[in-house]
């Protein structure tokens, strides 16, 4: 009986968060002042004026006339609101569950109703589901930066917004679906979709911070396209939430990458893998260390964003590391850089087997003069989290593997003057049988090497090789020692940093 009642206490306050706990700016509001004209003490004359109270109706368009008018000021918090994104994201499911009710195999699984969302509270047992690989480390990230993103683009901070995600998805968790509650998707959702959503909301601000005067069409609609949530309180609530996130000028480095590539080696792997195909690839870090006068007191004031698509499953990689919490650092006049706490969000799928891990790291950033023209950046991270991975071959409930894992990770880039550029990392991860949803454990390596050069203005080509090695350990899986290597021709479009080299000297 104790956990039935926690179980419905728990549910009644994420809703609580999502409703109500915003009441508190309303009563921080400034009282309305009376407009009306001064007036002097009655005539003997004439008799005294008939008190004529407000319309209720009145007073709620006072109010939200009022509140239309508090514009949003970042620096301040004044003009933000709590409410807003509390209906936004209940909204927000309330459709996504009509939808999916509609149109989305097996129905069943969306008929919630009050005796559902009861049973869940009272008798619901929390496990690990078995949704599809890319459904839950992917999608369901994306649909927690939703909730993290309208928050935050209505003026509440990073960690605000990172309760209001956690309630969206408990809530979503206990009504949005008649199976069970599910424990990996409490993972995934709200942390590796508040890593999802700063980030877009980062970029997307910037985006429309670099526009001179107030942002145009073309930069309003790129801002919408990499922030959806953004872009929908822009356009739907004007100009209250019209002011740009403040980024104080970042040193960021932008790379566009677009080609062929072809399967160099492999090593049992499926007789379906295509060996050729298209790729495209993004890249863009932001708030590189060195930059005078630029500092790190917001989660995220640095962070690296890296997303690679092919043709043979769209989505073959994205990585996102950001520091939640640090400073930063000098070694005499060659070396500046920063250390602390990061947050980690990794989904990398190269046809034969996927890894996906949602984690802290602590580690470092920094850049170096090697000489007078030559730089090198790099990131040294260690951490742990809650992962999955596996290959495409169905074993048992799912065709991967739930645990603890810790990872690690090094990424060196080096800059001869604004020619030449030469990137190397490597990425570990150990999908461990701690807190894990079968018996088994993953070891997974990829490394990456890159060649650029730049051929003219931001113009230029590379050659890319990745490698991914995968070794595992289960007692019913054909495939346990699985590689594969890809080479890729590119064209390379560069931002306005060209190399983002940083100098301070």
């Amino acid at each position: 009986m104790k956990r039935k009642a926690v179980r419905w206490l728990l549910f009644l306050i994420g809703v609580v968060a999502l409703t109500f706990a915003p009441i508190h700016s309303s009563l921080a509001q400034d009282p309305t002042v009376d407009s009306s004209p001064i007036q002097g003490p009655p005539s003997p004359f004439e008799p005294p004026p008939a008190h004529v109270p407000h319309q209720p109706a009145d007073k709620v368009i006072r109010t939200t006339r009022d509140w239309w008018n508090d514009k949003l000021v970042w620096e301040t918090g004044a003009g933000r609101s709590y409410v807003l994104p509390a209906g936004e994201i209940l909204a927000y499911e309330f459709f996504l569950n009509l939808f999916d009710r509609n149109f989305v195999e097996p129905k069943s699984d969306y008929q919630t109703d009050w005796n559902t969302i009861w049973n869940h509270l009272s008798d619901g047992k929390w496990v690990i589901d078995n949704d599809q690989f890319s459904v839950n480390q992917f999608l369901h990230p994306y649909g927690g930066s939703i909730y993290y993103g309208l928050a935050r683009s209505t003026g509440l901070n990073f960690w605000e917004s990172f309760l209001y995600s956690v309630a969206g998805s408990f809530v979503w968790e206990i009504a949005g679906e008649t199976t069970n509650p599910s424990i990996n998707d409490m993972i995934a959702t709200p942390i590796g979709g508040t890593f999802l959503g700063e980030s877009f909301f980062r970029m997307a601000s910037l985006l429309l911070e670099d526009s001179d005067g107030k942002p145009g069409f073309w930069r309003e609609l790129g801002a919408a396209v990499i922030s959806p949530p953004m872009g929908f309180n822009r356009l739907v609530f004007g100009d209250k939430f019209d002011a740009v996130f403040p980024s104080h000028k970042p040193a960021t480095f932008m790379r566009l990458q677009a080609g062929g590539t072809i399967s160099s080696s492999s090593r049992n792997v499926s007789s379906s893998v295509e060996e050729t195909g298209a790729i495209a690839d993004f890249t863009f870090s932001y708030g590189l260390p060195g930059k005078p006068g630029y500092t790190y007191k917001r989660p995220f004031d640095y962070f690296d964003f890296h997303v690679t698509a092919v043709t043979a499953n769209v989505l073959e990689s994205l990585n996102i590391r950001g520091l939640l919490l640090g400073t930063d650092y000098s070694a005499g006049n060659s070396t500046r850089g920063i250390w602390g706490l990061y947050g980690n969000y990794d989904y990398i799928s190269p046809q034969v087997f996927r890894v996906s891990n949602t984690a802290l790291s602590l580690g470092t950033t920094w850049q170096s003069w090697l000489s007078q023209n030559v730089a090198m950046q790099g990131t040294a991270l260690a951490g742990a989290g809650y992962g999955a991975a596996g290959n495409i071959e169905q074993t048992g409930e799912r065709d991967y593997h739930y645990g603890l894992t810790p990872h690690a990770l090094l990424s060196l880039r080096f800059m001869f003057g604004d020619r030449v550029m030469v990137d190397l990392s490597g990425r570990e991860y150990y999908v461990s049988n701690t807190f894990a949803s079968e018996e088994g454990w993953e070891h997974i390596m990829r490394g990456d090497s890159s060649l650029t050069v730049r051929v003219y203005d931001r113009h230029g080509l590379a050659v890319r090789y990745s490698h991914s090695h995968r070794n595992a350990s289960y007692p019913a899986i054909e495939f346990k020692d699985q590689s594969v290597g890809t080479v890729s021709l590119m064209y390379v479009f560069l931002g306005e940093t060209g190399f983002g080299t940083v100098e301070w000297r």
